[in-house]
């Protein structure tokens, strides 16, 4: 009987888990990310970090072929021993809580900030670990549903920002690369951090129903974040002035604001409300394999513990402490170097290690 049967996610689940885990804080800052480094020529360094994103991730599905049946932490400890290996998945399952934790305080920053400004943050904070624990208890099935179900949810919001059309300026996009390419290279770097997610890969593929679809599938799921990070990027562009845009902290929060029908006003309190959900389509999923990589490495197949634990340590330390906006910049530059070297920078070693073990053994396969 295969090691992970029980949690087999079918492609779908697969495509929805890794699109969901990449959409998250970017699409609220990365406007304004790209307008301060290249301005509205911005959108071409999206296409450039999808590029980027789809040959790390054909490179990690690529080399997981070769170990069809273990995930990244049944690998490690073979790679580099049993107290070395200790030591790199506790790395591991850091990156993965540092990334859960900084999309959490970012979420809950954003809705202090609009919504709740009262609110004390240790209160949000129990409220998004009651349902995330409700959720990440269940498994990796579970989460592969949820996150189906999210993205059926959240279809009708790109449709709504076609409202402001009638109030775009298209002038704002020419003449394209206005400025060379350097300014469009220079922020490709914000691009590629947002597309992390398809680094789940080395977790996922063991799970994958039918291992034949996970290079379309990863293909499929970075694709579908592009063009959502390019829809709301390219109408802001539209929208706002180029010396504008760089004045909001999230542009499309700033973006829905202004769409108003005449039976609903602030459409932007809907939108954040529902927004959370893909949030949450981001926590979930480092959640999960932080309390996985750690249960793994004390042998025990229940993660619910950990999860039970990890809960208390994050109402504690939002009651403790409350981040600064500094201080989730920073959180978001640690996981975005940290994401950069296991993304992107590891994958092409790895390769490229397998590539010249091959060549070693006269192109024999093993």
């Amino acid at each position: 009987m295969k090691k992970y049967a029980f949690n087999e996610l079918t492609v779908l689940q697969y495509v929805f888990f890794i699109h969901g885990t990449q959409v998250g804080i970017g699409v609220l800052s990365m406007p304004r990310e790209l307008a301060e480094e290249a301005g509205t020529d911005g959108w071409i360094s999206i296409l450039i970090g999808w590029v980027c994103a789809t040959v790390a991730s054909l490179l990690i599905v690529n080399i997981m072929k070769r170990y069809p049946g273990k995930t990244i932490v049944d690998l490690i400890p073979v790679f580099f021993g049993k107290w070395l290996g200790m030591v790199v998945s506790a790395l591991v399952a850091c990156y993965c809580a540092l990334a859960a934790m900084t999309v959490i305080a970012n979420g809950i920053g954003i809705v202090n900030v609009w919504i709740l400004s009262q609110t004390p943050g240790y209160v949000l904070a129990i409220l998004t670990v009651i349902p995330t624990y409700m959720v990440v208890q269940g498994g990796l099935r579970v989460l592969g549903r949820y996150a189906e179900l999210i993205f059926y949810l959240t279809l009708w919001m790109p449709i709504v920002v076609f409202s402001i059309l009638p109030y775009s300026n298209w002038l704002h996009l020419l003449p394209v690369l206005k400025d060379g390419w350097m300014p469009v290279f220079s922020a490709t770097k914000s691009t590629i951090l947002s597309f992390l997610g398809f680094e789940l890969a080395f977790f996922l593929y063991p799970f994958l129903q039918r291992k034949q679809y996970a290079s379309l599938g990863i293909v499929v799921a970075n694709t579908l974040s592009m063009l959502i990070f390019m829809h709301i990027t390219v109408f802001s562009f539209s929208f706002f002035s180029p010396d504008e845009i760089t004045q909001y902290t999230w542009p499309t929060l700033n973006l829905w604001k202004v769409i108003e029908y005449r039976f609903l006003e602030r459409i932007d309190i809907i939108f954040l409300a529902f927004y959370l959900f893909f949030l949450s389509t981001t926590t979930l999923p480092y959640m999960y394999f932080t309390v996985f990589t750690t249960s793994q490495m004390v042998g025990s197949a229940d993660h619910r513990k950990h999860l039970f634990i990890l809960m208390i340590l994050i109402v504690v330390g939002a009651w403790l402490y409350t981040p600064t906006f500094i201080d989730l910049k920073k959180w978001s530059e640690v996981w975005s170097m940290t994401g950069m070297v296991g993304g992107y920078i590891i994958p092409v070693i790895w390769w490229l290690a397998i590539q010249l073990f091959r060549r070693g053994k006269g192109g024999q396969k093993g």
